[in-house]
């Protein structure tokens, strides 16, 4: 079992496509920041700077 299916996700990628929609984030950014800090911040680094963007760019 990994990480991933630790925490309840089939995969990196289902997790990343679930932290980006409950977020109200764009997948592709989601999953250029993913690429850009490494596996080792998913649960971390990347799950903060997810949900600390503002992705409402209608403001």
């Amino acid at each position: 079992m990994n990480i991933y299916e630790m925490h309840g996700y089939e995969s990196r990628q289902d997790y990343l496509e679930q932290l980006a929609e409950e977020n109200g984030a764009n997948l592709e950014t989601v999953l250029a920041l993913a690429d850009i800090l490494g596996e080792d911040e998913d649960f971390d680094g990347l799950a903060s700077s997810v949900e600390d963007w503002n992705w409402d760019i209608s403001e």
